[in-house]
């Protein structure tokens, strides 16, 4: 099992951000056109659409933030829409140059930075486990991926499907929580606790059947 060092401060935090969108970027330049287009775990979003929503995530400013969210009447989910259809008629080559040039930036919207460093790898793995692909992420992003998941309230609803469980990471020193035990690979565990049903297959224990009820 490895150890995971955390991230002391937000210097350290966008190292870990900037290193795990540059695995994201690798793993999308091996995909092909049809990989591409290929459904991610982001219901209604297909690779190239969650690409594109990374792309506008690492453009994001405190002012883009609030001029995009004025823009859209206060809708989140109508800003992200927006976002990615500002993208869709984009090759696929453009989007790839797009994602690593904007992957370097280090500015974020409003709110904890660590939410930056949750959608890198939350959405890496939504575009990456739908082709077949499998990125490397460092032990200490996965214990701030894991901390940041379990803990965020409303948008992944990862504290309300934790909740009364105990989570162990099998592949990292990581665990949390009381009762029933969900273990496995720490990516699995993360993506379950955000919603994302394709990470039940990889955990054991007595809380999985509880965090599956919890998927809706």
């Amino acid at each position: 099992m490895a150890e995971a060092t955390t991230a002391k401060s937000g210097t350290d935090t966008w190292s870990l951000i900037h290193e795990q969108r540059q695995k994201v970027g690798d793993m999308l330049a091996t995909l092909n056109d049809q990989q591409w287009e290929t459904a991610s775990l982001c219901a209604g979003w297909r690779v190239r659409d969650v690409a594109a929503h990374n792309i506008e995530t690492q453009l994001m400013t405190p002012g883009r933030f609030i001029s995009q969210y004025l823009g859209t009447g206060f809708r989140f989910h109508a800003m992200n829409a927006k976002g990615v259809d500002a993208h869709r008629t984009q090759p696929v080559s453009d989007l790839l140059a797009q994602f690593r040039e904007t992957a370097k930036r280090s500015t974020a919207p409003p709110g904890p930075l660590m939410t930056m460093l949750g959608e890198a790898v939350i959405h890496g793995e939504d575009m990456a486990r739908p082709v077949g692909k499998r990125i490397d992420i460092s032990p200490a992003t996965l214990v701030e991926a894991l901390n940041y998941a379990r803990r965020t309230a409303p948008l992944l609803h990862g504290k309300q499907r934790s909740a009364g469980l105990k989570l162990r990471a099998t592949d990292v020193d990581w665990s949390a929580g009381e009762g029933p035990e969900v273990s496995g690979p720490a990516a699995s565990i993360i993506l379950a606790i955000c919603g994302r049903a394709a990470g039940l297959g990889d955990l054991t224990g007595d809380g999985v059947d509880t965090l599956r009820q919890r998927m809706s």
